[in-house]
Order: structure tokens, then C-alpha cells, then sequence
């Protein structure tokens, strides 16, 4: 076996987001006063992403990302880019998180979801292309089922259906088909790794946020199956030779969370997606254990263990990343096991607590092991 897979996800594997440079967060600050043009700030991004390609080169990834470095936010900037989709200020994040809080926002329907020609992560695509001079890329965007999740779960009490989406069958479908249009036009841009990041199934594995949802009336196997029928729906778009992967994340801001639990009240629902490689949250005890894997294993899922946290400098010891490894190979066979870091480092423009330095080493520890692992 070796790490040098033909197809990804790759043994050692990464989940996108980067660390912004100074130069990048004080370049957006001035672009929001109105100190400094469009224009100018694309320089500046492009500038950084020249150098985190060079970076992610020199780290040994089989495909680089663009750090999320066009982002506020790894998921709203691009659903309120979508046809039928706008931004809503509100006092308070959507969900707790233990810890610091991201400023507040909420998502409206205002006509026919649908994903637009002129979406501007199809330029920023095209510009992580150009950069990369044909090095394999990754591109990352939130799970069609963060486009529900948002205003018709987690914003329940106050949402407000348009006529087209008073039946959510139709809502799903809108979403999904908006879907199939992304995967279609990054296609023609050349892309063959895209991953849905999805918080959904992390927040579903939560008992209290269960509880809480339940006692709203939310019928939460309905919606699971809603969702990996709308995940589904979407990925019929999928050409042969694209790559399409999730990560389910459990909150990932200025290194801490939102949700806790095992996967084991959403594993029935989860692998029934038709991923490619689902990357996995196992970096600390609130993942809860292996024994879902048993379902992903009867689809003939492929596992993206992610057993190095991005949220904190300290290293893990290799051993130990090893030897759950090979806990995990209890029910997925490891030619279908690949290891990555637990998260993205930035999820948001503010990032995780640690630096750069520590950044590049956890991604070099993820390399170190696969390489003795997978060889």
C-alpha cells in the first residue's frame, strides 16, 4: 500500500482551511472600513494564497486548497451567494459555543434557490487554479444541508416560509438541484476534489441539542433521512472522475465548539450518503467511539479519521495516533482508512489559538504517520 493514491481523499489528507497571514487580516479590515478597493484586497488574497500554495507544496499535500482565505466564514459567504438566499444580521450566533462567540447571522429565502453563473467562488476557484499551475487542487464548500439546517431548524421559532417553500419537499429539491448546477460548473473549471463541510450531522449527534429540537416538534429521523436524501439528490450530478467528500465538524471557532456525542445517532442516516470519503471528527472524548464505523463500513465507506486536532499547538504522540488507527480497523478494513487533522485551522478569518508554526507541524505530524502506516 502506499500514500501516493491515484484517487483522494489521500492517506494523509487535509481539510482546507488555513491560519490568515496578518498582511491578509489587515488588508480585509481596511477593505471593510473602505480604506482599500476591491481590487486591491484580490491582490492582497492573491498574494497570500501564492504563498499558502507554496507552503501546502513544500508540506507534501497531494492536492492544495486556498486556505479559505476569500472567507469570512466558511459557510456564509457562499450560500448568500446563491440565487433566493440573503444574509440576516441577528444579536446572536444560531448555535452555543463554548467559549468565544462569532457574531451573529441568520439566512432568509427570498425567491428559487439556485446556484448562479457568476457565483464568486467559481472566479475564486479559477484563481486557486491558475496559482497552483496544475497541481491537484481541493475546493471546499458548505453541505447542501447547511442551507436547511440554518434558518429552518436551528432559526425554527421565528421562520417564516416564502409560497414556493411552504411544502419543504420542494425547498429540498431546490437545494439539491442548486447543488447539482455547483458540482457541474466547478467541474467545467477543471476541479475534480470538492468536500462538503457540513455541521448538520455534528450537531445531530448532540443528546441536548437533540432533545432541545425534539421538544419543537422537529421529527429527527425525518430530517436526517431529509438530508441524505437532499445530499443524495445533489451528488447524481457527480462526473466519474470527481472526487466528492464531507467533513462533519462539531464547531470549529477560535478553538472551540458547539457540539458533543458519538456518531451513533446519525450513522444510519450519514453513510447512506453517497460520498466519496466522509473526514470524521475523532480528536477528543466528545467524538465518542468506533463502533458507528461498523456502519459506514456496510456501505463500503471510506473513513477520513481525524485524529490530530486543529484547535490546540500540542502534538499528539505518533503511538497513539497509530494505535487508534488500529482501533479503528476494527471495523473498517485500513485500505479504506486515511488520516487527516481534526478540522480546518481557520474556519472562520479569526482562526484557531496557535500559530503558523504550530499549523504546519500538526500537518506534518498527520504525513509522519500515514507514511509509517500506509507507507
Amino acid at each position: 500500500m502506499t500514500t501516493k493514491l491515484a484517487c483522494p481523499p489521500y492517506a494523509y489528507d487535509i481539510v482546507g482551511s488555513f491560519l490568515r497571514p496578518a498582511s491578509l487580516r489587515e488588508a480585509r479590515a481596511d477593505f471593510a472600513a473602505g480604506r482599500l478597493g476591491r481590487t486591491e484586497l484580490t491582490m492582497v488574497e492573491d498574494a497570500a494564497i501564492a504563498d499558502l500554495v507554496a507552503k501546502e507544496k513544500a508540506a507534501g499535500l497531494r492536492a492544495v486548497t486556498d486556505g479559505e482565505f476569500r472567507r469570512a466564514m466558511w459557510h456564509l459567504d457562499f450560500l448568500e451567494e446563491l440565487d433566493g438566499v440573503e444574509h440576516v444580521d441577528a444579536s446572536a450566533w444560531s448555535v452555543e459555543f463554548k467559549g468565544p462567540k462569532p457574531k451573529g447571522a441568520q439566512l432568509r429565502f427570498t425567491g428559487k434557490v439556485d446556484f448562479p453563473a457568476d457565483h464568486p467562488f467559481l472566479d475564486a476557484f479559477a484563481r486557486l487554479q491558475h496559482i497552483a499551475g496544475g497541481y491537484p487542487t481541493k475546493q471546499t464548500i458548505p453541505a447542501p444541508s447547511m442551507l436547511h439546517l440554518i434558518p429552518c431548524v436551528r432559526g425554527k421559532a421565528t421562520y417564516a416560509p416564502i409560497a414556493r417553500y411552504r411544502q419543504e419537499d420542494v425547498l429540498s429539491r431546490d437545494i439539491a438541484v442548486a447543488y447539482q448546477h455547483a458540482i457541474q460548473a466547478f467541474y467545467n473549471l477543471g476541479c475534480r476534489y470538492l468536500q462538503f463541510d457540513d455541521t448538520s450531522w455534528g450537531e445531530l449527534c448532540d443528546a441536548s441539542k437533540r432533545a432541545a429540537y425534539a421538544a419543537q416538534g422537529i421529527d429527527l429521523a425525518a430530517l436526517c433521512q431529509r438530508y441524505a436524501d437532499t445530499i443524495n439528490l445533489a451528488l447524481e450530478a457527480k462526473p466519474a472522475d470527481m472526487t466528492i467528500t464531507t467533513h462533519v465538524c462539531r464547531g470549529n471557532f477560535r478553538s472551540t465548539w458547539f457540539s458533543s456525542g458519538g456518531y451513533e445517532p446519525l450513522a444510519p442516516y450519514l453513510f447512506q450518503c453517497n460520498y466519496d470519503g466522509f473526514f470524521l471528527e475523532y480528536d477528543s472524548d466528545r467524538s465518542g467511539d468506533f463502533a458507528p464505523l461498523a456502519e459506514a463500513e456496510k456501505y463500503g465507506r471510506t473513513v477520513v479519521l481525524g485524529f490530530v486536532t486543529s484547535k490546540f499547538p500540542e502534538l499528539e504522540r505518533e503511538e497513539d495516533v497509530i494505535g487508534r488507527i488500529r482501533e479503528a480497523e476494527r471495523y473498517v478494513p485500513l485500505e479504506r482508512l486515511r488520516l487527516s487533522t481534526q478540522c480546518g485551522f481557520s474556519s472562520t478569518e479569526e482562526g484557531n489559538n496557535l500559530t503558523e508554526d504550530e499549523q504546519w507541524a500538526k500537518v506534518a505530524l498527520v504525513r509522519r504517520v500515514a507514511e509509517r502506516v500506509w507507507g
